[in-house]
């Protein structure tokens, strides 16, 4: 699969090479509006993002150990992700809703970090790399609202905890035949 062709769903009106662009997502009022893709023929999509959670190096230990008072952090935070790759459309105004054919979560637990990649496939008229990216933040929060006791300092703050270097891995398109 390739995606050498410009989505022509941007919101930009410049492209990576400088050219300009119609503003797709903007009507000639000015009025935000949803694009219309429904002549685009449809084609086979996959959009991979990957997204980390630091945490301290206890709070690693007890998720291998299964060791979290709310349950199983990783089963958990897999369920909020697809979910949330499933609803994307609902938290994001201008996405369309797409069939969603395949989810698949990945995590790299390290020291003190915890990486998850989220691949989504779908068959239809526009990508998916934002359902992917859903999938990466939601589950990432999921990481965090399931340890959030484990990290808090004594004044209940994160000051160690944070969600970094968010962001789409690739993305891919194949026209059906």
């Amino acid at each position: 699969m390739t995606d050498d062709t410009p989505r022509d769903e941007t919101n930009s009106t410049e492209s990576n090479s400088g050219t300009e662009r119609e503003l797709t997502h903007v009507d000639e009022r000015g009025n935000v509006q949803m694009v219309d893709v429904g002549a685009k023929p449809d084609t086979q999509r996959r959009a991979i993002a990957r997204g980390t959670i630091h945490l301290s190096e206890s709070t690693i230990r007890a998720i291998r150990d299964d060791q979290i008072g709310k349950g199983d952090v990783l089963a958990t935070a897999r369920i909020g992700a697809v979910q949330a790759v499933k609803h994307t459309w609902e938290t994001i105004p201008m996405c369309h809703q797409i069939p969603i054919t395949n989810v698949d979560t990945e995590f790299d637990v390290g020291d003190e970090t915890v990486t998850l990649t989220v691949t989504v496939g779908t068959t239809g008229k526009t990508g998916c790399e934002m359902e992917a990216l859903e999938g990466v933040t939601t589950g990432l929060n999921v990481v965090w609202d399931m340890v959030k006791a484990a990290e808090k300092d004594d004044d209940g703050q994160y000051p160690g905890t944070k969600i970094t270097d968010v962001e789409v891995v690739s993305k891919e398109k194949e026209t059906l035949e």
